[in-house]
């Protein structure tokens, strides 16, 4: 979930590196309807990404994966709710579920469905769409606020992405000599361009959550969770809320998105500016990363991940680089300059290494959190190559919504990301 400076990148790369206007930024149009979608306008309250639903791959995809009776449970708990306070325990306790159903899916603890493998994150997003839309139509009809509305999605939406178990481990942990390691993912995105879509950073969050990972300084227990592609979400504070918990915690923390095709990306510097691309729900925002305190907001943090080590160690299939570019004004400067090494003093943010995205804020968030928080852990961003399907398969028009390479790739993605994350442990 890059924003980049490419030359010669093919279509499937360009679903995870959006191009970077370095000399202008503007303002990215709502794309067309996606394939399958139906025309008819969408019901009251009913979100641009819930929308979506009523294709015919995610109705597929919720089919294969049995997650289909997903949401009709959860409408039924909430036609049960007498009030708000009943209604947020059915939010959460549904929520809840449908996190640990997924990782317990992903793990191999779960039925795996017809053509979807186990490590597929699609389940999961689409299951909690359907599940906020239900919600939505219940609440428009409930009589409560919508202050009381906004809350119990933002309960339902923590709850079912992990974070609200992502606790960073206990005293049981220390006595047991366990590291404790946070690795965020997010959703998919670019649904626009192919439905298809699945991010190989959500699905390398269900495959480690929970997990313990052997290292050579001892056992390490890995909590995960997954981010919306929505910047209003990370405007309201979702990312520091969710973390503020879970890295005093901790001992090491990845946040993890999807990026280039064929290689990985450890970012060395993250930029504190949104370059406009549209998110989920279709918006565009440019300008500053918002965060609380801006007088006191840095245009650049930095990685303490040890980037040359995980560089340089043999962790998969696919290259893997410390990447030190970033795109600025200069001090006293006006136009953008791209910076191979990094950024120059005084300079004004237009690119972390990770583009101007939500790739880039998660990882801009995240290590600003750590600084103001004075916490001494090695944190930072690791993009993964784009998840691409078999020849023959790529153009969304097919509608195949899974193939062998698809799935092999994803699954290579997962197995050297769990690899990194052993690394980055090991060397810190």
């Amino acid at each position: 979930m890059r924003l980049a400076r490419t030359t010669g990148t093919t279509a499937a790369g360009r679903l995870g590196l959006v191009l970077l206007a370095s000399a202008a930024l503007v303002a990215v149009a709502p794309p067309p309807p996606a394939t399958g979608a139906p025309a008819a306008p969408a019901a009251p309250g009913v979100t641009v990404e819930e929308r979506r639903l009523d294709g015919d791959v995610p109705r597929r995809i919720l089919d294969d994966s049995g997650f289909d009776g997903v949401a009709p449970a959860f409408a039924a708990s909430l036609r049960g709710a007498g009030s708000y306070g009943q209604a947020e325990r059915a939010a959460v306790r549904h929520g809840e579920r449908l996190w640990r159903r997924a990782v317990d899916r992903a793990q191999g603890r779960g039925p795996a469905g017809g053509e979807l493998s186990r490590d597929d994150d699609r389940p999961l997003y689409w299951a909690r769409l359907a599940m906020t839309r239900e919600l939505r139509a219940w609440h428009a009809g409930s009589g409560l606020s919508e202050a009381a509305g906004t809350r119990l999605l933002e309960r339902l939406e923590s709850a079912s992405r992990g974070q609200d178990s992502m606790t960073g481990g206990g005293a049981g942990d220390r006595a047991k000599g366990l590291k404790r390691i946070v690795v965020t993912g997010f959703d998919p995105f670019t649904l626009d361009r192919d439905i298809r879509i699945s991010n190989p950073s959500g699905a390398l969050a269900l495959a480690l959550d929970g997990t313990v990972i052997r290292t050579a300084d001892g056992p390490a227990r890995v909590e995960t969770a997954v981010f919306p592609v929505r910047w209003g979400d990370f405007a309201d504070g979702t990312v520091e809320r969710a973390l503020r918990r879970a890295l005093p915690r901790a001992d090491l923390f990845v946040t993890v998105s999807q990026g280039r095709v064929g290689r990985i990306d450890v970012e060395r510097y993250n930029g504190a500016w949104r370059g406009g691309f549209g998110d989920n729900e279709n918006v565009s925002e440019t300008g500053l990363v918002p965060v609380k305190d801006p007088a006191t907001q840095p245009q650049w943090t930095t990685t303490t991940l040890p980037y040359a080590a995980i560089a340089a160690a043999g962790t998969g299939r696919f290259p893997v680089y410390d990447n030190t570019s970033v795109t600025e004004i200069p001090a006293g400067g006006t136009a953008p300059v791209v910076r191979p090494a990094g950024p120059t003093p005084g300079s004004a943010a237009r690119a972390g290494g990770g583009g101007d995205y939500l790739s880039n804020e998660i990882a801009y968030r995240a290590t600003l959190l750590r600084d103001r928080l004075g916490l001494d852990i090695p944190g930072g961003h690791v993009h993964t190559p784009v998840l691409q399907f078999g020849p023959g398969n790529t153009d969304p028009a097919t509608g195949t919504v899974s193939d062998p390479v698809f799935v092999q790739n994803r699954l290579d993605i997962t197995e050297q990301l769990r690899t990194i994350v052993r690394v980055a442990a090991e060397e810190s």
